[in-house]
């Protein structure tokens, strides 16, 4: 993903220079095939792209038109299952061998869904690499399937924005941002769909791959922040993003939280401040967004007090960021 990033940056003219510094990435990583990239850095490195280039669906527009063999491993899994839903339940078991930071749950109810858990790494922080694995998910399984097979519900946490309706159009269904969960679901029947490649022997072996890769990278671990983090992001816009909820989510006591930030000299409040300000920021780039908008995404159920907030944060109001935005914008189109 990263790599299809960079290199739609190149053909658009960015210099890549300044944009690989600051996420910490050398040319050597990116012109290695094999080499990893940090989930957190590849986040970074798609939100700079998508800025230089002034892509809002960067990653969805990566997505569409990408060969899916170049997921790798996991996607000739997929490939050799017998069914779709026994192809997304191996995805479930092996998707951090494709990237460490996301972890799959495959869903059956009343529908047959694919939900998208972070690990380690703020959610907050991501837009494009969540329209891209949504994308591409829906991809995969017309390609298994040899189907037309759509969605029939996508849902996105973070917020819509100015072209989203692309998406909409794309899947065939309204999709849902600003939603608790990350999850795409197709019809229930969906899951007994054949694989058009199946090959039992070839999956058998390719499963055995897996396990043995899955096996040497050991247990993900989950930093209390990004976890923190991650609690906080569905409860914002409701109000709820309170420290016993937080607690409560986790699966620990409040003092139990208070402890183990205290650990890493961080507190509940910091975390929720901090978070803030950054999607504020983020929020105020985007101009399809009224700032009555932006405070309620942040849980502010008045301008008000959004607009205090903010000059505490920030020693300016949010019109004042929004103006000071558009004026750089213009600027460099000049």
């Amino acid at each position: 993903m990263a790599r299809l990033a960079v290199a739609r940056a190149v053909a658009d003219g960015v210099d890549l220079e300044p944009v690989l510094r600051k996420v910490g990435i050398s040319h050597g990583q990116m012109e290695d095939g094999k080499a990893r990239l940090a989930a957190e850095s590849q986040i970074n490195l798609l939100n700079l792209v998508a800025e230089a280039i002034q892509d809002d669906l960067l990653g969805f527009h990566l997505a569409e038109t990408f060969e899916l063999r170049e997921i790798g491993l996991l996607y000739f899994v997929l490939a050799s299952s017998a069914t779709l839903g026994e192809a997304l339940a191996r995805a479930e078991r092996y998707s951090t061998i494709a990237n460490e930071g996301i972890l799959w749950q495959s869903l059956e109810s009343r529908d047959f869904a694919v939900r998208y858990n972070y690990v380690g790494v703020p959610r907050h922080t991501d837009r494009h690499q969540m329209e891209f694995w949504v994308t591409a998910l829906v991809r995969t399984c017309q390609k298994l399937t040899n189907t037309s097979l759509r969605p029939v519900r996508v849902s996105l946490a973070h917020p819509r924005c100015a072209e989203s309706g692309l998406l909409d159009n794309y899947f065939g269904c309204e999709v849902a941002f600003a939603a608790v969960q990350d999850e795409v679901a197709f019809a229930r029947g969906a899951a007994q769909l054949p694989i058009a490649g199946a090959d039992p022997y070839l999956n058998e072996l390719l499963v055995q791959y897996c396990d043995d890769a899955l096996s040497r990278r050991g247990s993900l671990a989950s930093p209390i922040r990004a976890s923190v983090e991650n609690a906080i992001a569905p409860l914002l816009p409701h109000g709820k993003a309170r420290v016993g909820e937080i607690a409560q989510a986790l699966g620990m006591s409040r003092r139990t939280l208070a402890r183990r930030l205290a650990a890493e000299n961080l507190t509940f409040a910091k975390i929720t401040d901090e978070m803030r300000t950054d999607l504020a920021r983020h929020y105020l780039r985007d101009a399809s967004l009224s700032i009555s908008r932006i405070a309620w995404l942040l849980g502010y159920q008045e301008v008000s007090a959004f607009t205090h907030a903010f000059r505490r944060w920030t020693g300016r109001t949010p019109t004042q960021v929004r103006s000071l935005a558009r004026s750089d914008l213009e600027g460099t189109h000049s």
